[in-house]
């Protein structure tokens, strides 16, 4: 049995992780949990905080082969991770990759690792470090898990009024795509059944959208972009992620970004995703608890799970929106903007729990879906958790 743990990924990864283990996170088509179990061809279990458990039915017995849910498959590395043996730990540059023998707690792990032969893993490896590697790596991970799950589609052809220009398209049975341009000559397109791509579309590879997904007419989409289940999307969208229930409709740029669940961009909004000087932009970390160099000369917005921004909002390069803010008004608001916040450029207030969870069952209600006590207890825990970055309230 395979168990996938966050590690320092569930600090490093927020705000998309204050919602979800990391394992849950979708980058390429696939969630990392849904590679590794196509990978190892087993089930994983996860183990991630204690206030995520009951939603995502986290694993806390020990015994398992541990493998970090911030590395990303690869056939050598899943070679190396079956070959290990008792009391042995691959490790890649000092951090650990996979753990034979996982430990039932981590409060000791030094200790428990002394006694654990350390096997370097001499190939590449990519780890998800900072929330900006999820756009950063997306094209790659899209023809990694293309290769892996296009031998499993069944194909429907590309309708006559189409265009399209490269090899790699894959338009599943029952999804829809009329009148649109699609080019695969710089990677695959995927498009699920259910998800619609609408006249006039034009998207550019590497390309996934996925079940319940929607392109509204006339979008325009520069790869590598991933529509998670459920995703409608309008106006312009260059190397973004949203991991599904979420809207960005109409009209406005967003680009080099990732998107939560149950986030909507009001029409007209825009994210900037290049500094004026051309330089690396500065971003909030939740490790360091302060602006630090991504190392990316393209960044744009991080948005965490339930955010909201009104109409003609706009985002300054690099700007880092917690779990339920709801932003709105002129000029630009905060490069980071905590958790359960209320307001805009001229300041934020805290946006009350109740109502911010009522207005979250709307939002889930509308796609048919139930907030349940697991979610609520969720955002309660993220609401508390998040109330150090939001005082003193202006």
């Amino acid at each position: 049995m395979y168990t996938l743990f966050d590690g320092i990924g569930h600090e490093a990864l927020k705000p998309l992780t204050y919602t979800r283990p990391v394992a849950e996170l979708r980058i390429g088509i696939l969630t990392i949990k849904e590679k590794w179990e196509k990978h190892l061809g087993d089930p994983c279990r996860i183990r991630t905080k204690d206030y995520l458990g009951s939603k995502f039915d986290g694993f806390e017995a020990g015994g398992t082969l541990g493998i970090a849910a911030t590395a990303l498959p690869t056939p050598a590395l899943v070679k190396s991770i079956k070959k290990l043996e008792d009391k042995q730990l691959l490790m890649k540059d000092g951090a650990v990759i996979a753990i034979n023998e996982l430990p039932e707690t981590i409060a000791d792990l030094d200790e428990y690792l002394a006694d654990f032969q350390m096997i370097e893993f001499d190939g590449e490896v990519s780890f998800l470090i900072n929330p900006s590697d999820i756009f950063r790596l997306n094209g790659q991970e899209i023809e990694s898990d293309f290769q892996l799950i296009k031998d499993s589609i069944t194909p429907s052809d590309i309708h006559s009024s189409n265009q399209s220009i490269g090899e790699q398209i894959l338009i599943e049975e029952g999804a829809k795509v009329q009148f649109a341009t699609l080019n695969a000559s710089e990677g695959p397109i995927y498009i699920e059944a259910g998800a619609e791509i609408m006249e006039g579309s034009l998207i550019r590879g590497p390309f996934v959208a996925l079940a319940g997904s929607v392109c509204k007419l006339g979008t325009k989409v520069y790869g590598p972009t991933t529509l998670g289940p459920h995703v409608k999307v309008g106006g312009e969208v260059t190397n973004c992620v949203f991991q599904g229930y979420s809207n960005k409709g109409h009209d406005g740029f967003l680009g080099n970004s990732v998107v939560g669940e149950w986030c909507n961009i009001g029409a007209d909004s825009n994210s900037s995703n290049l500094k004026n000087n051309y330089g690396n932009v500065k971003v909030w970390s939740y490790v360091e608890e302060d602006e630090v160099d991504s190392g990316l000369q393209f960044h744009g917005l991080i948005m965490g799970d339930h955010s909201k921004c009104g109409i003609n909002t706009m985002f300054n390069t690099g700007t880092i929106i917690g779990v339920n803010a709801n932003v709105f008004g002129g000029g630009f608001p905060a490069k980071f903007i905590p958790s359960f916040s209320w307001g805009g450029a001229d300041g934020f207030q805290t946006y009350d729990l109740t109502k911010a969870i009522e207005v979250g069952k709307t939002v889930m209600d509308r796609r048919s879906v139930e907030m349940n006590a697991d979610d609520e207890a969720i955002l309660t825990h993220v609401f508390e958790e998040s109330k150090r970055y939001r005082e003193p309230v202006t």
